[in-house]
């Protein structure tokens, strides 16, 4: 098997194999030139992550710069991904979101990591694991998601949290290693932040009782 294909099928492999390498330098490049855009450069945008990413839904948007070790290639955007500035995406294996899914700054997912065996390890070699994200799930500023974790739909990942292990779906959830703190309820209707009531009879946003 040649390491690329080691790779693909999570085995470990060597990423510094010369043909993996020279991939990974091709992929990246327009990375580069999106992380130099402004703000207003929506449709080069747009173009640039169509063109990067394995998948990229409508409305989906990152704010540069943002990180990935293959430009995106092994990415799978749902519909309305958004992401706060310095994203990054250690893409060396998938990572899948679903729609609607929200990063603040800093938020980390990472699907490479290494043996703990030493003499493995001494080596560089590494393997990858798969990240699935669901729908409508928010990330707060600098969270990490560990290789092989997946997240339910709708669930809030505290800021600073360390994902290591599944999170399922309605839960707020926080923490170093990340726990589930609470079920997502009757409250999270009635108010917005601490005792701040929403006023839903003056919220009169397209779409938000969809």
């Amino acid at each position: 098997m040649t390491e690329k294909e080691r790779m693909e099928a999570g085995l470990i492999y060597d990423s510094t194999d010369k043909e993996l390498v020279r991939g990974q330098n091709e992929d990246i490049k327009l990375l580069f030139e999106y992380n130099k855009l402004r703000n207003d450069q929506t449709e080069r945008m747009e173009e640039l992550l169509r063109l990067m990413f394995a998948e990229v839904g409508e409305g989906s948007y990152i704010q540069p710069p943002f990180y990935a070790n293959f430009g995106g290639k092994h990415v799978h955007l749902g519909r309305y991904f958004y992401a706060n500035f310095n994203l990054t995406l250690t893409d060396d294996g998938h990572i899948y979101f679903g729609d609607r899914v929200m990063c603040g700054p800093n938020v980390s997912f990472i699907t490479a990591t290494h043996p703990v065996e030493p003499s493995i390890r001494a080596k560089a070699l590494q393997f990858n694991r798969d990240i699935h994200v669901g729908n409508n799930v928010w990330f707060g500023a600098g969270a990490i998601i560990l290789p092989g974790v997946t997240i339910g739909d709708n669930t809030v990942i505290g800021a600073g949290s360390v994902v290591t292990k599944d999170i399922p779906a309605n839960v707020v959830a926080v923490g170093n290693p990340c726990r589930i703190l609470r079920p997502i309820g009757e409250r999270d209707h009635e108010f917005f932040y601490k005792d701040c009531r929403i006023d839903w009879e003056n919220m009169d946003y397209p779409g938000l009782r969809e």
